[in-house]
């Protein structure tokens, strides 16, 4: 099977690759492991989880070492009552490369992964040697306050007990509005691919633990501002998003952020970029991680 061709459901990963489980910093993280060469990890977002990597994972493992956790409270890691501020989790991704004996590792994020994926870049540098983010922002970094005043950003401040139960039993209906608002075309977002991931969020705690990642945002944009003022990122860093969601805004973000930026605009394409084009996608990942190599 190619790596680039879209399939209905979750691609697969390849068949080496193992599951295991990592007790770090007050959380089990679920990961999935396999190949070897220089570590990849690879972090996802909120509406996925670690299984929207596949086709990635599969262009990468002949040379490369793939790790793959779930966040903190989302997919089939623990749910925590707390610590859902993306520096926080940024110690989880430090514990679950210890775990694996990864010294360094390249960074490949989406959405909620970008910002987990910054604090580890920035709070452990030596870790890092490049860093991939992917159609999202950095709270407050750049346009953060004009972002958060969009009123389809309304999502950001829904939680609590109330929420919760607005939402129990209705986490499909919740879902489906992100995978077809932030869609260049819903259908590309495959009702097989739906049914997996409502399946997950629908987990006892899921729906909380994701509300928790949003509700942070306030002290994660208080964290990152404390970050930057240290210092900018110095390691190369792959700003993509797609034409219809945050493409046009990502490199600017991300030049608030780091150093040494390349970014691109991937068109016809939404949020879910490894969905909606998975080609082009994983062709401009592969491409940026080799040339580091």
């Amino acid at each position: 099977m190619s790596e680039h061709v879209h399939v209905d459901g979750i691609y697969p990963f390849p068949a080496g690759m193992k599951t295991q489980t990592v007790e770090t910093n007050g959380a089990s993280i679920h990961v999935r492991v396999g190949g070897s060469g220089p570590a990849v990890v690879m972090l996802h977002g909120f509406g996925t989880t670690g299984d929207m990597w596949g086709h990635l994972a599969s262009a990468l493992i002949n040379d490369h070492t793939i790790v793959v956790p779930d966040l903190r409270g989302l997919g089939l890691s623990s749910k925590p009552d707390g610590g859902y501020d993306k520096k926080n989790q940024a110690a989880d991704v430090i514990g679950v490369l210890d775990a694996l004996d990864v010294q360094t590792a390249e960074l490949v994020t989406h959405d909620i992964g970008i910002m987990v994926g910054f604090a580890v870049a920035a709070i452990y540098p030596e870790r890092v040697r490049r860093w991939v983010a992917i159609d999202a922002p950095l709270p407050g970094i750049g346009p953060w306050d004009q972002i958060t005043r969009d009123p389809a950003m309304w999502h950001f401040g829904f939680g609590g007990q109330d929420m919760e139960r607005l939402v129990s039993g209705r986490e499909r209906i919740y879902l489906d509005r992100f995978w077809n608002e932030l869609s260049r075309d819903p259908k590309r977002f495959d009702e097989a691919k739906r049914r997996h991931y409502a399946a997950l969020y629908s987990q006892p705690g899921a729906m909380r633990a994701s509300f928790a990642q949003f509700l942070a945002f306030s002290q994660d944009a208080v964290d990152n501002r404390a970050l930057l003022a240290q210092s900018k990122l110095k390691m190369p860093v792959l700003a993509l998003g797609g034409e219809a969601t945050f493409g046009p805004m990502i490199g600017p973000v991300l030049r608030c952020a780091a150093e040494n930026v390349e970014d691109v605009t991937i068109p016809d394409c939404g949020h879910w970029i490894t969905e909606e084009q998975p080609q082009a996608t994983t062709d401009l990942v592969v491409g940026f991680l080799r040339r580091g190599s």
